[in-house]
């Protein structure tokens, strides 16, 4: 059977490479349990999309802080809900949190996001 240009090269990609590595590998081997359970809520965290708009947000403005009076029009919601959202994305490990006076702000966790693109590697 032959296959079209563009699904060939997508079958070529998926074949088992002759150097010895795995195929889809996610990692260079088994994690341990505590990896699983941090990367599992890291995921968790992320899997609602208000959360994902917030910290987009976030991650826009580099390495500057972010207060949560600014989020609540990003995303038009209740201040409450917001800081809800964002305590999510905190004990996730995927942001931190400041106090200055009676303002929370945020600030993206770069190593965080190392160990998810690592996770995901499929290459």
């Amino acid at each position: 059977m032959t296959l079209a240009p563009d699904l060939q090269a997508a079958a070529d990609q998926c074949a088992p490479r002759t150097t010895g590595a795995e195929c889809c590998s996610l990692s260079g081997g088994p994690m341990t349990a505590d990896d699983a359970q941090r990367i599992a809520g890291r995921l968790k965290a992320l899997s609602d999309p208000t959360r994902l708009r917030l910290l987009s947000h976030v991650a826009a403005q580099g390495c500057g802080a972010v207060c949560v009076c600014d989020l609540t029009a990003v995303v038009d919601i209740s201040q409450p809900t917001v800081s809800h959202h964002m305590k999510r994305l905190v004990d996730a490990g995927l942001v931190t949190r400041e106090q200055r006076g009676k303002w929370a702000h945020y600030s993206v966790v770069p190593e965080a996001f190392a160990e998810l693109r690592s996770f995901l590697d499929l290459g």
